[in-house]
C-alpha cells in the first residue's frame, strides 16, 4: 500500500477550505450583506418581491444614470411608507429586506416634472439593453388648446417599461397656468398591444388630473436611493381626488361666434375683480380646510364659456354644509372682505355673502337629503324660503382664470338643473325667486327669528 504524502493533503485541504471561505465572503458580500431582498429564496428560485425589488432596482440605476429626478408615487408603496411609525418596530423584527417596495402589485409607479425630461433616446436604448420592452404613450397639449391658431401637438403622457413581467409606470407631470400640475388621461389607439400591461391596474392614467406640486425628500426605500413627497399622506388624499376636467375650449369658442363677449372697459375691471376675488376666497378657504366649488354663474360661465359671465355682477360658490366652520366670518373679514348679508342657519339654508370692492362673493350652502342635495335661499323683505334642488355630485379640479377650483363633475347635470336645457342661451334678466329651473318654494322663517335669520349689512 502507497504510502500517504501528509504534507500534499494538509496542502490540498487548507487550499480547499481557502476557496470555500473566498466563496462565502462573496456571497456575502454582495447578496447578504446588500439591503433588500435576496437574489434567491429558501427554494432556490426568485419571488414575485424578489423580481420587483430587482426590477425597481435596475430602473432607479438607469434614471440616477441619466439624471432624471423621478419620486415614488405608486400608492400602495407610499400607503405602507405612511404606516411607517407604526410598524417600524415590528418591521426591524419580522421584514428586514423590501417592506415597501415589494407590494405584491405587478405595478410600481413614479412621477416625473415633464420640464425636466430631455428626451434622449440613449435612456430608450439603454432600458432596451437591460432587457426593458418600453411603451409611451402619447396626446394632446391641453395648454395650446385653448388658442385658436393651435391645435396642440402631442406630448408625452406615460411611459410604461416592462421586465421579467413587472411593469414601471411614469407619469409625466405637467405645469399649468394655475400654479399646479397635470397629468393626462391612459388613451390606448387601435394599435396598442392591450396585454402588455395590467392598465385597469395603473395608478394613473384612468383619467386626467391635477396635484399640487409636492415638496420632495431623498430618502431610502428597502435600500434604494428614492426620492418621495414630503408629506406623503397629504399626496396620497390629493391622488385620490385628483380627476380634472379641461374647459370646453371648442364649445366656448362657437359661443363666443354666436354672442361675442363684452370688451368694455368695465367688463374688462369686473373680470380683474373677479379673478382677484376668486383667488383670495380660495386662499382663505384653503387656511380653514374648507373645499368649496363654483356654483350657480359661475360655475355656468366655467362650463360655457370658460370665463366669467360679464354682466353676472357677481361670483358664486358651494360648500357642503358638513364642512362649514365657525370662524368663516372672520376669516373673511381678515381677508378684508366686509359681510353683506347672512341669511339662515346652520341647520337650515345658510348663506353669505361679501363684499369686495363693487363685487359680491355669494356662498351658498348645500344640504344632502337622500338622492339630492340643495341649498337655500332667503328674501329679505318677506321672509319667505327657497330652496335649489340638484341630482347629487362629485367634485373635480378644473381652471378658471389661472386658478385651480373645483366643479361638479357632472358639470352638464348640474347646470342643466339650474339654468334648464337652453342654459347655453344667454339670459340678461335673471329673477332668482323664480327663474332657476330647480327652484321651490319653502316656508317662510318665523317673523320672531328674523332678526338672527335674516341679517343685511
Amino acid at each position: 500500500m502507497p504510502r500517504v504524502n501528509r504534507t500534499a493533503v494538509l496542502t490540498l485541504l487548507i487550499v480547499s477550505s481557502s476557496v470555500f471561505l473566498l466563496f462565502q465572503l462573496y456571497y456575502y458580500r454582495n447578496y447578504v450583506s446588500k439591503p433588500g431582498p435576496h437574489i434567491l429564496s429558501r427554494t432556490g428560485h426568485l419571488t414575485a418581491s424578489d423580481v420587483q425589488w430587482q426590477t425597481v432596482k435596475t430602473f432607479l440605476a438607469l434614471a440616477r444614470r441619466f439624471r432624471l429626478p423621478l419620486f415614488l408615487a405608486d400608492t400602495t408603496a407610499l400607503t405602507l411608507l405612511s404606516q411607517d411609525a407604526l410598524r417600524q418596530r415590528d418591521r426591524l423584527v419580522r421584514e428586514p429586506h423590501c417592506s415597501f417596495l415589494c407590494t405584491g402589485r405587478p405595478i410600481t409607479s413614479f412621477a416625473l416634472h415633464a420640464n425636466l425630461w430631455k428626451y434622449d433616446p440613449g435612456f430608450l436604448s439603454a432600458a432596451e439593453q437591460k432587457g426593458f420592452q418600453l411603451l409611451e404613450l402619447r396626446g394632446d397639449d391641453p395648454r395650446l388648446a385653448s388658442l385658436d391658431s393651435l391645435s396642440g401637438e402631442e406630448i408625452p403622457l406615460h411611459i410604461l417599461l416592462r421586465l421579467n413581467d413587472h411593469i414601471i409606470q411614469v407619469v409625466f407631470l405637467y405645469e399649468r397656468s394655475g400654479n399646479y400640475l397635470w397629468y393626462g388621461e391612459l388613451r390606448l389607439k387601435a394599435d396598442v398591444d392591450r396585454s402588455f400591461a395590467p392598465f385597469k391596474q395603473l395608478d394613473f392614467g384612468r383619467h386626467t388630473g391635477a396635484l399640487d406640486r409636492p415638496e420632495l425628500v431623498l430618502t431610502v426605500v428597502d435600500g434604494l436611493d428614492v426620492r418621495i413627497p414630503r408629506n406623503v399622506s397629504h399626496f396620497l388624499s390629493e391622488q385620490r381626488h385628483a380627476r380634472f376636467l379641461e374647459c370646453r375650449y371648442r364649445d366656448a369658442r362657437n359661443f363666443l361666434q354666436l354672442y361675442p363677449d363684452d370688451s368694455s372697459p368695465e367688463s374688462v375691471d369686473f373680470r380683474r375683480k373677479v379673478k382677484t376675488l376668486l383667488h383670495l376666497a380660495a386662499r382663505t378657504l384653503a387656511q380653514l380646510n374648507i373645499p368649496f366649488w363654483l356654483s350657480s354663474g359661475t360655475c355656468l360661465g366655467w362650463f360655457r364659456q370658460c370665463s366669467v359671465i360679464s354682466y353676472s355682477r357677481d361670483v358664486d360658490i358651494g360648500i357642503f354644509i358638513v364642512d362649514f366652520r365657525s370662524d368663516i366670518i372672520a376669516a373673511f373679514r381678515d381677508a378684508g372682505l366686509s359681510l353683506k348679508h347672512k341669511f339662515g342657519k346652520v341647520e337650515d339654508s345658510l348663506e353669505l355673502s361679501f363684499l369686495s370692492e363693487d363685487v359680491k362673493l355669494d356662498i351658498f350652502f348645500f344640504y344632502e337629503d337622500r338622492d339630492v342635495v340643495w341649498n337655500g335661499g332667503t328674501q329679505a323683505k318677506s321672509g319667505k324660503k327657497f330652496k335649489y334642488i340638484f341630482p347629487r355630485f362629485s367634485l373635480c379640479w378644473a381652471e378658471l382664470l389661472e386658478l385651480k377650483v373645483r366643479v361638479p363633475c357632472e358639470t352638464l347635470d348640474y347646470v342643466t338643473a339650474n339654468y334648464g336645457a337652453t342654459w347655453s342661451i344667454p339670459v340678461r334678466s335673471w329673477d332668482w325667486k323664480s327663474s332657476p329651473s330647480n327652484v321651490q318654494e319653502n316656508g317662510v322663517w318665523p317673523p320672531a327669528e328674523w332678526a338672527e335669520l335674516i341679517q343685511v349689512y
